[in-house]
């Protein structure tokens, strides 16, 4: 017999993968450097259903999520706000970007989260990783 699915958990499964599909410019340049453990060997997911919500990258290893955020969340930020307390009460640190500025300042978002998974993981704080990833 097959695992019984809720409907809203298929559903959210489908427009994950919808989000993946239908990516902007910034989350496709964002998961090439990601994608693989190209930074620094974190594993990371793109567009993961955590709770009842989708994050656009998550490192489960370093409890990190990464939002990259277009026009429309800055008419909501109240739904941003709620959803980031969601988030850091399941103990993820939530990290989030406009899409312009990670198209204009790639290199800064990078480090920003290969800084914030170092600090989840004394073991790796002092790694020495070359700048150009």
């Amino acid at each position: 017999m097959g695992k019984i699915i809720s409907v809203a958990s298929k559903l959210r499964r489908d427009r994950a993968r919808r989000l993946r599909r239908d990516q902007t410019d910034a989350e496709a340049t964002l998961w090439e450097a990601l994608r693989d453990r190209r930074l620094e060997g974190w594993k990371w997911r793109r567009q993961a259903p955590v709770g009842p919500f989708i994050v656009d990258v998550l490192c489960l290893e370093a409890a990190v999520v990464v939002e990259l955020d277009g026009g429309v969340h800055a008419e909501r930020p109240d739904r941003d706000a709620r959803r980031d307390a969601y988030l850091r009460a399941k103990g993820l640190q939530v990290l989030r970007f406009w899409n312009a500025e990670a198209s204009a300042d790639f290199d800064r978002v990078r480090w920003t989260i290969l800084s914030a998974c170092r600090e989840s993981d004394p073991a790796r704080r002092g790694h020495r990783v070359e700048r150009a990833l």
